[in-house]
């Protein structure tokens, strides 16, 4: 009989999460009810965001419960219906987690077409990722032609869309990303007009030589170091969506020295910046803007983009663990099955 392997949360942990906070485990393949379908996971999606689900720390979402499936946005193939509207083959967007097969509802998925794009994009540029960049920078960081825009992490999968649509405005895009290969990537491939390597000894300066005119918009997507040399650059009025800290994620404490919210606030007021967190399932009305725009671009190819492919589910927990240390290289994606749908 077919067995549903799955990812469940083992253990919370403290710090940096490691593999043994992961159990992989079996069970039935569950059956779908009346309105129901089952379906087999064919591409899931990494993101950052599921280190928070990891702890009980409040938050925006709840976290994983002890012994439950991973959360995590797939691509799933429809093996049973008993829904209106779909049938076995129809490829969807679902939540199904680190799993190979799920039931679900019509209202908690999405049909996709192969024939429009390829379908793990759903996942990535025209997913979730895609989104989140489109809404913080246009919404929130609100860029204007001719200004500095800055993003970190600006080879991964939020970074490298927020500095295509910077330049697609007619700003300048710097990145910032970890290595020569991810700031060659990011300014041959992406057009960005520079990128720093944060791990270089004279990063602050290089980061100053690049941006000349100072940062009206800095994409918040590490914290840690990179935001705070980021931070001295802001131009009066500069505007901040901050959509990660990724280099924060496993503290357990605050850290050593002296407070520093007083000065940070004394320029938040000095400069009069906009400091705006966000979460993009909140501004699911921008979807139709969002997809209309920045589908465009990528049929145009004027929107580039890469993915990182891990093979098998039971490599997940080592390439999430891989990604929290920066060690992808664009979207990362797991592909659980061998189904040949991309």
């Amino acid at each position: 009989m077919a067995v549903n392997r799955r990812i469940v949360l083992a253990s919370r942990p403290v710090g940096a999460p490691t593999e043994e906070n992961f159990r992989l485990e079996e069970a039935p393949v569950p059956a779908p009810g009346p309105g129901e379908m089952l379906l087999r996971t064919v591409w899931l999606s990494l993101d950052p965001y599921m280190r928070g689900r990891m702890s009980t720390a409040k938050s925006y979402a709840q976290p994983v419960e002890i012994g439950g499936v991973m959360v995590a946005g797939t691509v799933a193939r429809v093996v049973e219906s008993n829904a209106d509207g779909f049938a076995p083959g129809d490829l969807v967007l679902s939540q199904s987690g680190w799993q190979e097969y799920a039931v679900a509802g019509p209202k908690a998925v999405q049909k996709l077409d192969p024939a429009a794009f390829p379908v793990s994009l759903a996942l990535g540029t025209l997913g979730m990722p895609g989104m989140t960049a489109y809404v913080g920078l246009i919404d929130i960081g609100e860029p204007k032609e001719g200004e500095t825009v800055v993003v970190s992490a600006a080879s991964g999968a939020v970074g490298s869309v927020v500095g295509q649509l910077a330049k697609a405005r007619g700003c300048r895009a710097v990145g910032i990303a970890g290595g020569k290969a991810k700031c060659d990537y990011v300014t041959g491939e992406l057009g960005f007009d520079a990128c720093v390597d944060y791990r270089a000894p004279d990063f602050k300066a290089r980061l100053r030589e690049a941006c000349p005119a100072g940062i009206d918009v800095y994409f918040e997507n590490v914290g840690g170091e990179v935001g705070d040399a980021c931070f001295e650059l802001l131009n009066p009025f500069a505007r901040v969506p901050v959509c990660g800290r990724i280099a924060n994620y496993n503290d357990t404490a605050l850290p050593d020295g002296p407070d520093r919210l007083p000065a940070l606030m004394g320029q938040v007021l000095v400069r009069r910046l906009k400091i705006q967190g966000f979460i993009v399932t909140e501004r699911w009305n921008r979807y139709p803007d969002f997809i209309r725009e920045v589908g465009a671009l990528v049929r145009e190819g004027r929107l580039r983009y890469r993915e990182d492919v891990v093979d098998g589910l039971e490599n997940a927990p080592r390439a999430f663990l891989g990604l929290l240390q920066g060690k992808n290289f664009g979207k990362l994606l797991v592909r659980v099955s061998p189904d040949g749908a991309r």
